[in-house]
C-alpha cells in the first residue's frame, strides 16, 4: 500500500483497531452466539447476518493493520505563513474567479465532495508549501491547467471533516 500518512491518521486508526477488538468484537461475537441458539442454521438469517458482520469487522482490523505496517509517515510540519499538511486553504480560479475553500489531508482522508483534498492530487501538490497572495499553476497534465490564487490559509488541527463552501 504505502500510503503517505501523519502521525495523527495513525493515531487515529491505532484507535479504531483498539475499539474494534476490545468494544465491537466481543459483542459481534456475543450475537453469533446468540443467534446460533436459535436453532436450524441453514434457515437462520440472524445468524448469517451477524457471521457477516463480525467478518467485516475482522476484515477492517487487518486492513488498518496493514496501512499502519507499510504506511510512510510524513510530517505536518509547515510555516504559520505555508500551506501544509491539515490546513485549510481558501483559493480564488484565475479564471473565473470563483472563491472555493479545501483542507489538505492525506490520501486516506481525501474526499473532494466534502473540499477535503489531498496532498496527492494535481490541486494539493500545487499549493503545499506556497503563501498567501501567491498565484499557483496547477497542472492536470501536460497540456491542461489552471491558475488559483492563495486568498487565505488558516492552521486546523485536523479533526474537523466538513469544510464549508462560498
Amino acid at each position: 500500500m504505502f500510503d503517505k500518512l501523519t502521525a495523527k491518521d495513525i493515531a487515529k486508526m491505532e484507535a479504531e483497531i483498539e475499539h474494534r477488538k476490545l468494544v465491537l468484537r466481543p459483542q459481534l461475537l456475543e450475537d453469533v452466539k446468540e443467534a446460533r441458539s436459535h436453532g436450524d442454521l441453514s434457515e437462520n438469517f440472524e445468524y448469517y447476518a451477524a457471521k457477516r458482520a463480525k467478518n467485516q469487522n475482522e476484515s477492517r482490523i487487518r486492513y488498518l493493520d496493514r496501512m499502519i505496517r507499510t504506511a510512510q509517515i510524513i510530517s505536518e510540519d509547515s510555516a504559520e505563513d505555508e500551506v501544509g499538511m491539515n490546513n485549510t486553504v481558501t483559493v480564488e480560479f484565475v479564471d473565473d474567479g470563483t472563491v472555493e475553500v479545501y483542507k489538505i489531508v492525506t490520501t486516506v482522508r481525501g474526499n473532494s465532495l466534502a473540499g477535503l483534498i489531498t496532498n496527492e492530487s494535481p490541486l494539493g501538490k500545487a499549493l503545499i508549501r506556497h503563501k498567501v497572495g501567491d498565484v499557483v499553476h496547477v497542472e492536470v497534465n501536460p497540456s491542461v491547467g489552471y491558475d488559483v490564487k492563495i486568498l487565505k490559509i488558516e492552521n486546523t488541527d485536523g479533526d474537523e471533516d466538513k469544510i464549508r463552501r462560498f
